[in-house]
């Protein structure tokens, strides 16, 4: 078997989260499999780093003296947002040798800096997707998932996305029983899938001022199935339909319709992944009506009917 390793560059003011949480899975996975990771932490001049939480790192070494890695890890956080020039150098030179280039949360930003992201689909924390593609035009930014990969370079959300990338790393790797049994060790899901919205629809909207357009939204995302056009959410708040329409996208920027369809898809696809139920029955508990118009939400957001999504997403029963 192939050895890989996985350098970790760390810096003053990174999540420190952002660091262990791949690393567990990366050493979870070698403990599993001997042999098949080699893991490293490196600073620009090798000194200890301290993190935004005040935990102090001591790395393996400096950036100057580390191998050619198979894996290149970025971590974010504060530190990120006026990253080390000689880091942003570094990364500039020494990057481009690695097999597979990864950032975890702002690391985003980083690799950016250093030119590494022009001209790729990248994702990073949902706070900081807009200065992203702000400073860095060259670069695709999709706000939405959770990672995302474009050829050798994989990028990821805030913090415990990294997990999740690290996980459909080692499954790459390794193969699915591997991750599965180091995702079991550390008590989490296997695996949110990449495209998985970064949050779900009530944090994607803004929550309603007014104490009855926030009772609308609860009641939304509690009946999912149930009859909620503008008239009858209207009705609920004790307003006229004109008059909510105008006050619920006023307070929470985005339309009631808009605010449904995305409830009834998230409700859809975490029973598709979830669960064993049929289609049908999942079209109806989601407020579908039918599978066609279902599928057809589906195609119109996600670019994939609800029986390949299952197919691609739900767990395969352990054994």
């Amino acid at each position: 078997m192939t050895q890989r390793t996985v350098l970790v560059t760390v810096f003053d003011d990174l999540q420190s989260l952002d660091v262990t949480g791949p690393m567990e899975v990366f050493a979870g996975a070698e403990k599993l499999v001997p042999g098949s990771y080699r893991i490293r932490t490196a600073s620009v001049d090798g000194g200890p780093v301290r993190t935004s939480s005040g935990l102090t790192l001591v790395p393996d070494g400096s950036l100057a003296d580390a191998e050619d890695p198979h894996t290149l890890l970025v971590p974010g956080g504060e530190g990120t947002l006026d990253p080390d020039p000689r880091l942003v150098e570094w990364l500039r030179g020494r990057a481009p040798r690695a097999r597979r280039l990864v950032s975890v949360c702002t690391g985003a930003i980083t690799l950016a800096r250093a030119g590494l992201l022009d001209g790729r689909r990248v994702t990073t924390h949902w706070a900081y997707c807009d200065t992203l593609a702000r400073d860095h035009p060259a670069v695709r930014v999709d706000p939405d998932p959770i990672f995302v990969r474009d050829g050798h370079v994989a990028t990821s959300a805030g913090v415990t996305a990294g997990i999740d990338l690290a996980l459909a790393l080692v499954e790459e790797d390794l193969g699915r029983q591997a991750a599965l049994t180091v995702a079991r060790h550390l008590v989490v899901f296997l695996r949110r899938p990449g495209n998985q919205a970064q949050f779900s629809a009530q944090l994607a909207a803004q929550t309603a001022c007014r104490q009855p357009l926030r009772d609308v939204q609860q009641w939304i995302t509690e009946h999912p199935d149930g009859d909620l056009g503008v008239e009858a959410l209207a009705a609920r708040a004790a307003l006229s339909p004109r008059h909510f329409s105008r006050a619920f996208q006023a307070e929470t920027g985005m339309t009631p319709g808009r605010y449904v369809d995305r409830v009834r898809l998230e409700h859809a696809r975490r029973l598709l992944e979830d669960t064993a139920d049929g289609i049908e029955e999942i079209a109806r508990a989601s407020g579908y009506g039918t599978p066609e118009a279902m599928r057809r939400a589906f195609v119109r957001s996600l670019g994939t009917p609800p029986t390949e999504y299952r197919r691609r997403f739900h767990p395969a029963p352990a054994h």
